[in-house]
Formats: structure tokens, sequence, C-alpha cells
């Protein structure tokens, strides 16, 4: 195919690959001057035709050292997050430009409806796509957005700042796991064994071994280490041996690298596996039956998790109305458009390097040489840019299998996942049951809530005890009440692993208690607002788990901000149905939703973050830390805060990360917590080295130290400006290195349970949602969502609306279009076909409103906003539905044959 040759043997890797199905439009490329998708497009039909890679788009305004206006418009208008879909997304974007000049919202939503963007930017990819029409019309400069700042702007911090690695993933210059090629590569995969659940029976691998071209075909008896891995439980089996359980389709039980993709798919054919087939547990509630097959040897249960406040019964002995329903989430996947991809090698002095796009690489190296049976400082993990990750690439997907391959062989190893692997092996988020019963006085007052959760955590545990964890906690909304109760049943199933989903558990359960206080509202004849508003968290409030908040609580804030919005856009009454003009059938209505979740790992873990900071003698700086950058900006973050320290310009400043050999463990890119930890540990490492060199001065200037300054790249001292350059090759002279590491420890947590704080600060958000249901069909079309959303401090304005906007698409998908399919364990949805993320047409119009609440301890008082922001979409909408067409929605995603149905047996009679 075109892609393959554009990539293997050009090596023109801008153009991405990401379904190898013709969905996703990662690989997009201009035929004369049509848009075509190159992984299903036969090279030789090519022969003789002018191809446009995203490498040679600069070059159409005959000046190689610019960039084309389209590229310049992505960069400043914040289109850029992963940039793994940037490619695509330009390069069909060109073409439209070449048929239309001055393009409409509609144009540019059907010529982009088939380009996917998963960090789903696509407010302000259709904006720079317009603001570049215009440049290129004019033959003026491509024109930045308005972005309001900060109200808690410094000289850097809460300014408009650039992504810095964002030229390269508009040129097609970033690479990727999968864009390294190393000498004498070889290519590895798995055998999966196919089946939800049985015993390994007979395992023969002696045909694949023989195969010209195969170089190594291991199996579990070759593992030389620990057999199992996992982030908090080793209980998932690098691969199954012989005698030993399968319990998902996705379960390893050999491994092969061989000269080729090729060969080493016809390897995989000859191994022959039989199997004794066993029972398929399909759900947590069937898992929790007594009579049920233990999967594991301590039982079914992962978890049983309990929060206890005061007396639920007493609570609802005294509640004038209490109200209960139980709610249905699906398994859903994160579906990033770069599938998993890692390459392993044994260095010249004899250490394991592996290069992965990886959430946590310090776990991973820890498990990668676990399995090798080698200490840690024998194993590099090497992060390379990550094409989305939601929580994704947390767990070991081909990290271990490949260095044991490399190992075995002494040659690179390439493991490459293609999207049916990707869709079949790696964890997804949980499906839920909850039931949430909750009591209110008739003013509204809360007295009474407690939750049920049947969480599905699958095969494995990965990170199901932590999310499910995060669900229980915050299962009773973000609301003051005297008396709560919560148990969740975390289940070993025969699906496909759970773990980490941007979110955290957080979704689900927002998704039940809001739409029951919607419910509970009415049965109230109370305002929805009112009622969130008089019994939201505040300063001083007790949350469910005993956690007095000190500072930080802008819920009220949130809540007043977008019901004065509400009211601009629909007048006193906004919950009110109403039919659209000229076509009666059409019926629009505004829903709400509040929430709240935790920033930092919280519960007890210890959450920790180093970095270090380096003056170089060219007055640049560099931060090094191994947290992962994912598209939520923390390059651009951090840059930020050693730019504030030093009082110069953001470019003046790189940013290294996720090298286990050259950067300090910034902790798992997970829980909202980068920028409070990692940042905090950057500019703790930023201070120490300007103190430093600020008693160098001190002492060769005799002035005290107050007295210095730094301003623009320069130490101003007794009347002198001298460049920052000058003082590391100073420091340098004295035998003294011009860095400096800072380890920062976050702000101790107690386990759930034990009477403190459970966790450090919490990110706040407010949620409304105008959605058109169509009467006759029950489609279901979102027009309008404005959020509102406590930040702390807003470290990046431009950086931070792609994250409110992603978020929002993302809340979006989880509730009308995504379902991650299985049937008695089997995954159904094993085509990127068959999984519906939002695509730019589903896109509405979102207003964006911050809210800045500082945190004591946050850097400049900001917080984490990554997983906040997606939360209340999802009730906002169904909440909506139902004040549009009285259908409540208690089971995901929303069923418009279901609301159809009920609106027609509703007019029937």
């Amino acid at each position: 195919m075109l892609a393959e040759m554009l990539r293997e043997r050009l090596g023109l890797t801008g153009t991405k690959i990401g379904c190898n199905e013709a969905e996703c439009g990662a690989c997009t490329v201009l035929i004369d001057n049509k848009p075509i998708l190159s992984c299903t497009f036969p090279a030789v039909r090519a022969q003789g035709r002018n191809i446009l890679t995203i490498e040679g788009l600069r070059q159409i305004s005959g000046d190689e050292d610019h960039l084309h206006p389209l590229q310049e418009a992505f960069i400043l208008h914040g289109a850029v997050q992963c940039g793994f879909c940037i490619p695509g997304q330009i390069m069909t974007s060109y073409a439209l430009l070449l048929k239309k000049p001055e393009p409409t919202a509609e144009d540019i939503h059907h010529a982009l409806k088939d380009t996917l963007c998963r960090c789903a930017g696509y407010p302000t990819i259709e904006r720079a796509i317009l603001a570049a029409a215009e440049a290129m019309r004019t033959g003026q400069p491509v024109q930045p957005p308005q972005i309001q700042e900060s109200a808690r702007a410094q000289k850097v911090i809460g300014r408009v700042e650039m992504r810095p690695e964002a030229v390269e993933k508009t040129t097609g210059a970033a690479i990727y796991t999968d864009d390294l090629k190393f000498e004498g590569m070889l290519y590895g995969r798995a055998k999966r064994a196919g089946i939800p659940h049985g015993r390994l029976k007979k395992l023969d691998v002696s045909e694949a071994r023989n195969l010209p071209g195969v170089w190594a075909v291991l199996t579990a008896e070759d593992i030389p280490g620990d057999h199992y891995h996992g982030l908090v439980i080793p209980d998932w089996p690098t691969m199954v041996g012989i005698g030993e359980r399968v319990r998902y389709v996705g379960d390893t039980v050999a491994i092969v690298a061989a000269e080729t993709k090729e060969i080493a798919a016809e390897a995989l054919d000859l191994i022959e596996a039989e199997y004794e087939l066993l029972p398929v547990i399909q759900d947590p509630v069937q898992a929790r039956k007594p009579e049920t097959e233990a999967l594991h040897p301590g039982g079914n249960l992962l978890k049983h998790i309990k929060v206890r406040k005061g007396s639920t019964e007493a609570g609802f002995e005294q509640a004038d109305v209490v109200m209960e329903h139980v709610f249905h989430t699906p398994t859903t996947d994160h579906a990033f458009l770069e599938p998993e991809c890692s390459i392993a090698r044994v260095n010249d002095e004899g250490r394991m390097e592996v290069y992965v796009g990886s959430q946590i690489p310090y776990a991973d190296r820890n498990q990668v040489a676990r399995a090798l049976g080698w200490p840690e400082e024998r194993v590099r993990i090497i992060g390379t840019l990550i094409g989305g990750g939601f929580g994704g690439k947390e767990d070991i997907m081909g990290q271990i299998h490949s260095a044991l391959l490399a190992n075995a062989t002494q040659r690179p190893v390439k493991i490459l996942f293609d999207r049916h692997e990707s869709l079949v092996v790696h964890p997804k988020r949980h499906a839920t049951q909850i039931r949430v019963k909750m009591g209110a006085m008739r003013d509204g007052t809360l007295v009474s809530a407690e939750t049920e959760l049947y969480g599905d955590t699958g095969a494995y545990a990965s990170l199901g005890e932590k999310v499910m964890t995060r669900a229980t906690t915050h299962s009773s909304g973000p609301y003051s009440i005297a008396n709560v109760k919560a148990d969740c049943y975390a289940m070993y199933t025969n699906n496909p692993p759970a773990g980490a989903f941007r979110g955290f558990g957080v979704t689900q359960s927002a998704f039940a208690v809001e739409s029951l206080m919607d419910m509970l509202a009415e049965r109230l004849g109370m305002d929805r607002i009112e009622l969130r508003k008089k019994n939201a968290l505040r300063v001083g409030s007790i949350t469910n788990t005993g956690q007095v908040l000190r500072d930080s609580v802008g819920l009220v804030e949130c809540i007043e901000k977008v019901e004065a919005e509400l009211h601009r856009l629909a007048g006193p009454d906004p919950f009110a149905p109403r039919e659209v003009e000229g076509s009666p059938h059409l019926v629009r209505a505004w829903g709400l939703a509040a929430a709240y979740k935790n920033t930092g790992l919280g519960g007890g873990a210890p959450d920790k973050s180093g970095a270090e900071v380096e003056l170089y003698p060219d007055g640049t700086l560099e931060v090094r830390t191994s947290a992962a950058e994912i598209g939520q900006g923390l390059v651009t973050v951090l840059r930020m805060i050693v730019a504030e320290e030093f009082g110069v310009r953001g470019e003046r400043v790189h940013v290294l990360l996720s090298d286990t050999d050259l950067t300090p463990d910034g902790g798992p890119t997970t829980a909202s917590r980068q920028t409070y930890v990692t940042g905090n540990a950057a500019r703790g490492a930023a201070v120490a080295l300007r103190q430093a060199l600020t008693s160098m001065l001190a002492e060769k200037y005799d002035v005290p130290p107050e007295q210095i300054r730094f301003v623009e790249g320069l130490a101003q001292v007794n009347g002198q400006e001298i460049p920052l350059g000058a003082l590391a090759t100073e420091m340098q002279s004295e035998g003294r290195a011009p860095r400096s590491m800072f380890e920062y420890w976050a702000p101790a947590t107690r386990p759930l349970g034990e009477e403190g704080d459970m966790h450090f600060a919490f990110g706040f958000g407010v949620q409304a949602a105008e959605v058109e249901v169509n009467r006759l069909t029950g489609e279901v079309r979102v027009v309008r969502i404005v959020a509102a959303t406590d930040v702390g401090t807003a470290i990046n304005p431009l950086g931070l609306q792609g994250q409110v906007e992603g978020g929002v698409m993302m809340g979006l998908g989880n509730a009308l279009t995504e379902h991650f399919i299985l049937d008695e364990g089997r995954v159904v949805t094993d085509r990127l076909a068959r999984y519906r993320i939002p695509s730019i047409t589903h896109t509405p119009e979102i207003t964006s409103i911050i809210v800045e609440h500082a945190t004591s301890g946050g850097p400049y008082g900001a917080k984490g906003i990554g997983e906040i922001v997606s939360i209340p979409t999802t009730p906002a909408i169904t909440n909506a539905i139902y004040n549009a067409v009285g259908v409540r929605v208690d089971s995901l995603p929303v069923d418009q044959e279901k609301i159809a149905e009920a609106l027609a047996a509703e007019k029937a009679g």
C-alpha cells in the first residue's frame, strides 16, 4: 500500500497509520491534489502521479524556511495536541482549501468528517483552517486566536504559549515509536489465545521455529525472570504456560521474532494450541455469585471498597423524599490513534533499551527488568512521542515481549499492534452497574446517599482497584451530605482487563448521581440549579470520606457562571423543551451536571516527582523529567514554569522527557497530577539553580542576594547585566555543574477509611448541554456545551482551551456513540469501523469558562484539569434529553431506538 511505501521505502514517516482500514484518516496524502487514504491505496496506482505528503507542504509556498499557513495556523490556534492525527488533518484541509478558498464551517465538517482526532481538538482545528484560509486569500500573516489570559497571569505563567513540539508535529518531523528503524531489526508478534476462558492443554511451536526467516519462538518456559506483571498486583501472565488458565481472548501463549512482518504472521498461524474450554464469566454481578468458578486463587473479588459517613439509615428516616435508581455504563475503548508499539534492543554494553510511548516509564523499567531477571539498572526505557494515551498506555503491552525477543536473538525487535490487536488486548474503561439512593428534605437539603457499584475489572487487576475506589468515593457527587454509604465490588471476569481511562471511574459514577439529582429535583419541584447550589461543596465542607476542604473549591462559582450563561442564551427557563421553528418534530432543551475529581494519586500512595534543570553556556535552560506528554501540554507547562523562574522567554527553555537514564522519575501520567506534582518539581529545581547562581554572584560582587534580579536572560547585579550563559561558564570553571535536581513530594494523604485527607486537591466542573432530539427517529444532536471549570490557575490558557474542548468531545462520545461490544467474553468491536468515536460532524458550539480558585500547594495555584473537563458532559447531555422529550436515559450509550420507541408508545397511548 502507498502508506507502507512512503514510510518504509522513502522514509516519509509523517504519514501515519492509525487503523489500516481507511477509517481514521491519519494516513491522508494528496494524489494530483485529491485526498486519498494511503493505508488502503495500492502504491502501483500512484505510478506517474503527483504525490504530496505533509513533508512537502511547506515547499508549496516556495519557501522551505517558512511554514505553510495551515501549519502555522494549527500551531497558533492550539489545534495540535498529541499530534498523531495532525498530518492527516492538515493534508485533508489543504485539499479542501484548493477547492474552496473561502470555506464555511459546513464545508470543513464535510471535508474532515472521516479524519478523526481522539484528542478531539475539532473546534480549534476548524478555527485554524478558517484562519489559514484567510491568510492564503489575503497574503497576510495568519491571525492568532483571541484567548483570554489568566486573571492570575505573571510574566510567563497565565499567558498564551505555543507548544514547542508543534512545529515537528505539523511538518511530519515528529518521531513516534513506529517511525524508528534499527539495522538488523526483526519483527515480533504475539500468539493470542483467542478464547475467553480455558486451560492451555497443548502447545506446539516446532513448525513455527523451523520456518525460514524466524529467529525465535518463545513460550512461558523461556521467560528467565518473573512470569507475571502488573501495575498494582502482578497477576497478569506475560505468557500462559501449559496447564495454566487463559482468562481472556488477549492472553499470550507464544511470541515470535522474524525477518519480516509477513513471516512473523505466518509463524503465528503455524503454532498449534489446544485448550480445555471453561465457562465464561460475562459480568461482575455473575462473578460475585457464590456458585461462579473462581478465576484467580483469591476468588473473583478484586476489592470490596467501602465508604462510611454518618448513618444512612437514620438519614433516610429523616428524609422527606427518597429516590432510588439503577444505572449502567458500558465497556469503552481509549481508541488512541497511535497503536501500541515497542522496540527493544541490546546495546553494546549488554543493557536492554526499550523505545516506547509509555505513560509510566519507570514502571515499565521495573516490569521489564523483573521479566528478564535483571537488575533495573540494566534496563533503559526511552520514551518517544505518544499518539494519545488517556490512561490506555499505562499497562505493559509489547514492552516485555519485545525485550524477551531482543534478548533471545541479540537483534533489535519491533512489536507493533495493528488496530485489531489493540482493540482486543489493551485494558478498557470499566463497565459498571450503579444503584443510587438519595434522601432529601423538602427544602432540597440532601441528608442521605447510598450507592452500590459493580465494576467489571476484566481478567486482570490492572488499575481496577484504584479506578473503582475513585468511582466509589465520588459516587455521591460534589455535595455536602451528612450520611453516606457506598459499597463497590470490583470483580474479575473473562472480559478484557479494565484499567485507567480519562475520568478514572468518576465518569461512570457522575452519570448515575447527576441523573438522580435531576430526578430528585423534579420530585421536589425544585430548580435543578438551586438543588445543586444548595448542597454544593464549599471551603469548610466535609467530603463523604471525611476530608475537610480548606481551599480551592470553586464549585459554586462554576454553577453561577453556567447559570448566568444559560439565562443569557435561553432565557429564564432554559430547561423547558422548545420546538425548532419549521421542524416541529425537532425539540431542544438544556441539561446540567456538576462534578469533581481528585488531583494526584491520593489514598495514602506516595506521590512524588523529580525534575532537573540545567543552564547551558548559550543561555538556554533544559528541564528534565520522566513524566510523559500524551497530548495534554506538559512540555509547554514545564517550559513556562522554568521560564517564569528565570525571567526568560519560553523558547529559551528546552524540555527532555521520559528517558530513565537521563531524566528523574516523574511518576505516572495519570490522576491529573503532572501539572501539580511535576510542575512543582520543575519549579523547585529552577528555584534551587537560580539560588545557586544568586549565591555565586552575591559572593563575587559582595551584594545581598535579594538585590540580584534575573530579567530577559540577564542577571542584574551591582549595576551590571550578565548573560545567563556567562554564569553557566563561570560555574563550570569553578568545577560546579550549573544544574539542580529537585524531588517534590506532594502533601501526604491517607487511605480510604482512615482519618485525614484522602486527596490534596480537587478540580471542579459544571457543564450545561443543549440537545436537539428528533421525536420521529430518537436521534440526538448536541448543539451547545457551556463548561465552567475551576482549574486553580490557568498556566497556559491556549493549552487549557484544548483540554476543555477535547474533554467535552470525549464525554460526548461516551454519552452518544461509544460502546465496546463483548459477547460471552469475545470481542465484537475488533475493528475501528465498529467503534464510533466522535468526528468533527458531532462537534457542538463549546463555550469554556475558566474559574480560578488557587490551591495553596499547586505551582502558582494550579491543579490538574485533564479529567474533570470530560466528566460532567455525559449526564448534562442525558439530563437534557429528558428535559426535551421526557425519556430518562439510564444506560449508556444513548440508544436512539429506545428513545423513538418510548416516544411512539407515549403517542400511542
